[in-house]
């Protein structure tokens, strides 16, 4: 990294703002995934004109940059694969406008999640993608990876939220794209750049919808003897066109190690639970409830039960929202997966998982968005044994693998990064990927925005280094 950049850096942000030393980029070497990248220098800054001022003396000195939120991420989309700059948005992190009426909000990208409907609340509103890193991520990070959560089941994921963005280009030029209320004339760039993490442009402002808090809510905790049946709950609750707001699952194995953290109320002695919610109108909720309730009890459900109080529900939430860092507990560290299956396929991939599991001599816990067929299977290994990383990598691409052969995808909400790059030829042709790098490269020729993501090693920009089979012991979500 030369020296003159820095010094240009330290101009235009102040020194404080500017992170050089190998013990201070150390830090941003890693994300919440098994992936590393180190930066060679790390930049805070506070205005978009100043993240355009960064991009244009990067490409002065022909040097890469890449851009993070919270650097909570799960597939290695925020880190700096080839060095460079990274550009951390801590620091952009003010809600700019909330416009009540129209339900919208207008926030920079360090914006933590949570804290944006915790603003929204008094007027009766939230922000509805919730992952479970919400009180963490921030949405600059939420739209790079098009982040869902436990409720994507009825509200969609990031880029059913966001109506507009404020860019800087490769070229450090700033631009706008969408509109505050949506159903912008022309092409859907909005949805273009939302999930391209960051390899098409970095993100300075962002336009969201605000929703308006369900008049009534009713959150169910259905107990099962047998995982088979509540994977058999979930394929008849959509086979009968019931839609809950959110529709989780978590293994016997899983709900105890969550249980004995959190205390949640999760039943020590069940082979499976369902945390289901429903809400809207008191009396269409409360039909939604017993129809549910019905389909549980017609599966074999020990118990249906319903959260007495907000407190309660709020608890049974906790234990879900908070079960990967329950996990932690059980080994130096985890790997936690993200694949897509139609759900119907729910009960064979729940086997097959297991099947993988004893393969490899692992131990593979399950907790994940059951009504929308979004796995996450937790893979517990020791990250200072390297054949022991070696063997949790393999039963996880093993996974993958299987959710696109039974027709599902690679990942559903924490996007391809450094993580998933290499599978990519599992759902797509030559052809396929020569037409996205023509949609890459009409914004980002040079590569100079994050690269070595999402693309194959073979098909990216570029010569890339590969991570080598290296220890991990970061907790991670």
């Amino acid at each position: 990294m030369s020296s003159g950049l820095v010094r240009d850096f330290e101009k235009l942000l102040g020194s404080s703002a500017v992170l050089r030393r190998p013990e201070d980029v150390l830090l941003y070497e890693y994300d919440g995934s098994v992936e590393k990248g180190r930066p060679d220098v790390v930049v805070f800054p506070t205005t978009t004109e100043q993240v355009s001022r960064i991009v244009k003396l990067a490409g002065t000195y022909n040097v890469p940059v890449v851009g993070r939120g919270a650097g909570t991420g799960l597939s290695g989309g925020a880190l700096a694969r080839t060095g460079g700059v990274m550009i951390v948005f801590a620091r952009m992190n003010r809600i700019l406008e909330i416009d009540f009426e129209n339900r919208r909000a207008i926030v920079q990208p360090g914006v933590v999640n949570h804290d944006l409907t915790l603003a929204a609340v008094p007027h009766g509103l939230y922000f509805a993608p919730d992952p479970s890193s919400q009180k963490s991520c921030t949405i600059g990070g939420n739209v790079a990876e098009n982040a869902g959560g436990p409720h994507t089941l009825a509200y969609g994921v990031t880029t059913n939220h966001v109506t507009a963005l404020e860019l800087v280009l490769p070229d450090s030029e700033i631009v706008c794209v969408g509109s505050k209320h949506g159903d912008a004339p022309g092409y859907d760039l909005t949805g273009l750049f939302v999930g391209s993490e960051g390899t098409l442009a970095l993100v300075t402002e962002i336009t969201v919808k605000l929703s308006r808090k369900p008049e009534a809510v009713k959150t169910l905790l259905a107990i099962f003897e047998t995982v088979d049946d509540a994977a058999e709950t979930v394929v008849d609750i959509t086979a009968r066109a019931i839609t809950p707001a959110a529709c989780e699952m978590l293994d016997g194995w899983t709900l105890r190690a969550v249980e004995d953290y959190i205390h949640a109320g999760f039943p020590m002695d069940s082979a499976a639970v369902l945390l289901i919610e429903v809400e809207g109108l008191a009396e269409a909720v409360a039909a939604q409830a017993a129809a549910v309730t019905e389909v549980c009890n017609l599966h074999h459900a020990r118990e249906v039960r319903l959260a007495r109080d907000s407190a309660e529900r709020e608890l049974l939430w906790k234990g879900r929202k908070n079960a990967f860092g329950a996990m932690g507990r059980l080994a130096p560290s985890n790997y936690v997966l993200d694949g897509v299956i139609p759900r119907t396929k729910l009960p064979q991939a729940l086997r097959r998982i297991q099947q993988v599991g004893e393969q490899y001599g692992f131990k593979i816990g399950n907790i994940f968005h059951a009504g929308d067929g979004n796995l996450h299977p937790i893979v517990l290994y020791d990250p200072r044994d390297a054949t022991q990383f070696e063997r949790a990598m393999k039963a996880s691409a093993e996974i993958i693998r299987y959710c696109v052969e039974v027709g599902g995808a690679l990942t559903g909400e924490h996007g391809i990064g450094m993580e998933k790059s290499g599978l990519m030829p599992l759902l797509f042709s030559d052809a396929d990927f020569a037409l996205m790098r023509r949609v890459h490269d009409a914004f980002n020729p040079d590569c100079s925005l994050n690269p070595g993501k999402i693309f194959p090693l073979s098909k990216g920009c570029g010569e890339i280094r590969v991570r080598p089979q290296s220890t991990h012991d970061s907790a991670r979500k």
